[in-house]
């Protein structure tokens, strides 16, 4: 079903010139469908943030529930943020206080970019609670990605994440878990997760707090449900990513390098890039760190020809099902109970 063009954010356009189906908000008022209002807090900093909304808006959008989609963007005041990225955000975007008073039937959270394990030193970490703890309250499903399932984790249950050392970022195989389970309905049994993360939950620690864990690997957990089942989803790894965005971060990182805000050149995203490919990053390095080339000739078109994706369609089933949920529990039959007895709790602006 379609995403509906309520506002003039670029990312509807972008999103239509790439074939997605978008309506304008004057022909959603000619349709007779039922309505689906999402929320996305945006915490991702100012160089992932139009990417990450439009890899969230494509996601919704691939759903097949008889709905109509309208997105809300918003982010924390307490984020700082670059002037383009200031103006896009002032724009575009909601602020909580208008989110609070519409009401959502489903809600998504990014990660962030915080790379330190401590989550209180985060400057939106009382905002980013503010907002759970609503959340919990207020919307059907709330839906986390990386960093918001820790601070979840945290706020919650009390389980804070802990550092692994080094960077863990790449393409890793994962497993189905429960194959019964609502959200895991027509999904591969095996399919790949992008990660990037330097800090983790536990399976042990996910145990501890009761949230049934769906999908799993050797580097951890990766897709829990908490334990009345749906209210709030976790993800501990990225499927958002777009086949490109590992290799994209990559290159922020050797950016980061080059302005001496990263102590060292960036190692390869795992089990991301054919052996041809790191050649080609390898003699690109080289050539950098004699001055030869420069970031504009990193060889970013020639690489991405060479990636593939072996997510998205996992992403976009699991995606599929969990709104299918959201939708059964604000839309047909309010008082029927839900997913094997459990009520669902009233939104704020329920049909």
């Amino acid at each position: 079903m379609p995403l509906i063009a309520h506002s003039d954010l670029p990312s509807f356009s972008r999103l239509k010139d790439e074939g997605e189906t978008i309506l304008s908000k004057d022909r959603a008022n000619n349709q007779i469908i039922r309505e689906l209002h999402i929320g996305l807090l945006n915490m991702m900093p100012d160089a992932a943030l139009e990417a990450t909304e439009r890899q969230f808006f494509r996601l919704v959008g691939h759903s097949n529930q008889i709905a109509q989609f309208y997105l809300h963007p918003f982010t924390l005041k307490s984020i700082k943020r670059g002037k383009k990225i200031s103006k896009h955000i002032k724009q575009y975007y909601q602020t909580f206080e208008d989110i609070k008073t519409q009401g959502l039937d489903a809600l998504i959270i990014t990660g962030a970019h915080i790379e330190q394990a401590d989550l209180q030193k985060a400057p939106f970490y009382e905002e980013l609670e503010e907002v759970v703890d609503w959340s919990y309250a207020h919307v059907t499903s709330t839906l986390c990605s990386c960093l918001a399932t820790h601070a979840v984790l945290e706020f919650r249950y009390g389980q804070k994440r802990q550092a692994i050392g080094e960077k863990c970022w790449g393409l890793f195989p994962h497993q189905v878990l429960d194959r019964q389970h609502p959200l895991m309905n027509g999904v591969n049994t095996r399919f790949d997760v992008p990660h990037s993360r330097f800090n983790e939950i536990s399976k042990a620690q996910f145990d501890a707090a009761g949230v049934k864990i769906l999908v799993g690997s050797k580097i951890g957990a990766h897709l829990g449900v908490s334990e009345d089942l749906l209210r709030i989803v976790f993800f501990q790894g990225h499927p958002e990513y777009d086949t490109i965005s590992l290799l994209k971060e990559y290159k922020r990182d050797i950016v980061a390098y080059l302005e001496k805000t990263r102590n060292e050149y960036p190692p390869f995203p795992e089990h991301y890039l054919t052996e041809q490919s790191k050649a080609i990053l390898n003699e690109y390095k080289s050539k950098l760190l004699s001055a030869e080339f420069g970031i504009a000739d990193f060889p970013e078109q020639l690489i991405s020809k060479t990636l593939n994706n072996t997510w998205g369609n996992a992403t976009n089933v699991i995606i599929n099902n969990w709104i299918g949920c959201v939708y059964q529990t604000t839309h047909e039959d309010i008082n029927k109970p839900f997913m094997d007895g459990i009520n669902p709790h009233n939104p704020l602006n329920l049909k």
